[in-house]
């Protein structure tokens, strides 16, 4: 779909696209999708679109925000949430799911339902379950309504760190040792689940990584030194997703690569650097996002190493069939080997996230991006491509 198909009438200028941003959810990463959003909102040129900012709350409902960039941002260390941006407390946002119908419709209760009117493209800015895992995808295929970044597919594989690594290992990308426990393998024996564990750290050594397999944002990640934190970090893990990822610790150096979606294909930014924090034991979510541990851009790499990094990045693009963007997670090992560690189909997009400040390194500033991003989704259809 291009603009220039927009509906008109000879009396009536074009109309501008209509942009859904669509942010929150029912994920613990709910508060960094909602900073991601009023980035991203504030970035949009309104002389091109016309914006219709959506939020999820954390129970699920669909409510009409306040377009607010400002109110969207982390405060006293405190991360902000859709219900306090929700211009009510009740009702909801419906989309349609005629593929013919793109009006959506806001409903209050005792009162007649109320027509947004058309909505064109779909910048959906969710993380983890339950709008990053293919699920939102879904229903904006089944809506027929354009949207950015990866499809069904490539969002579930992106978001199940399982099936990334064997999808990444069948493309001939390297990836670091580990070992999963599956929910109902923790049910039927929690013993036996718990040796998988001790068995693999006998082989590997510690320290070991507990990870949710189905989160992001570092949220539930516990570096385990010795077996006397392992209980706590499995429960810390299971807290946010049930089925468990156990990684070996990668000595080495964390580079991160950006992938974005051009008219000829995706291209690869200059790469990052995160150095090890100086008050945390590693990179998680009070480094990431509250402390804002600064990452280096561009990573201090030899041209060799450099082209490398780029091209494993756009290969994991293509493996895992993304479209829109992706960013890259390596380590770079004391070898001088690239292992992949994990792709995110929509990466943090707030003001200090390092896909941006990658991108604005390689010469393409926020509003570029964000422009990049939704004439990417334009051009797309839905359905079978």
């Amino acid at each position: 779909m291009s603009t220039e198909n927009l509906s008109q009438s000879p009396e009536q200028p074009p109309r501008k696209p209509r942009v859904a941003v669509v942010f929150g959810g029912r994920s613990s990463e709910h508060g960094i999708s909602v900073v991601t959003a009023g980035a991203v909102l504030a970035a949009i040129d309104r002389t091109r679109y016309d914006v219709l900012p959506i939020g999820i709350t954390r129970e699920g409902r669909w409510a009409l925000t306040a377009d607010e960039p400002d109110r969207m941002a982390i405060t006293d260390r405190r991360t902000p949430d859709v219900a306090e941006l929700a211009e009510s407390s009740e009702g909801g946002v419906v989309l349609p799911l005629d593929p013919g119908n793109r009006e959506v419709v806001v409903s209050e209760p005792g009162s007649v339902p109320k027509a947004l009117g058309e909505v064109d493209v779909v910048f959906p800015v969710l993380h983890g379950p339950y709008g990053e895992d293919g699920t939102l995808q879904g229903l904006l295929e089944l809506s027929g309504v354009p949207y950015v970044g990866a499809g069904v597919l490539a969002s579930a594989v992106g978001q199940d760190k399982e099936y990334m690594k064997r999808v990444f290992t069948s493309f001939g990308l390297k990836v670091g040792p580990y070992v999963v426990i599956r929910p109902r393998e923790w049910e039927r024996d929690e013993s036996a689940a718990r040796k998988k564990i001790i068995d693999f750290a006998g082989e590997h050594g510690w320290p070991l990584f507990v990870k949710p397999a189905r989160a992001g944002s570092s949220i539930g990640i516990t570096k385990v030194d010795d077996l006397a934190g392992l209980d706590e970090a499995l429960a810390e893990a299971q807290r946010h997703d049930p089925k468990i990822l156990v990684e070996a610790a990668l000595r080495g150096r964390e580079i991160e690569c950006g992938v974005l979606e051009f008219e000829d294909g995706p291209r690869a930014s200059v790469p990052s650097e995160i150095p090890p924090p100086d008050a945390h034991a590693y990179y998680d979510f009070e480094a990431k996002y509250i402390d804002s541990t600064p990452g280096i851009v561009p990573a201090p790499l030899t041209p060799e190493e450099t082209a490398e990094v780029q091209r494993l990045a756009v290969d994991a693009f293509e493996a895992a069939s993304c479209e829109g963007l992706v960013r890259a997670d390596f380590f770079l090992t004391e070898d001088g080997e690239f292992v992949i560690n994990e792709i995110n189909t929509m990466p943090g997009m707030t003001p200090i996230s390092m896909y941006p400040q990658m991108w604005r390194a390689s010469g393409v500033s926020y509003p570029e991006l964000v422009e990049l991003l939704i004439q990417a989704a334009l051009r797309r259809s839905t359905g079978l491509r």
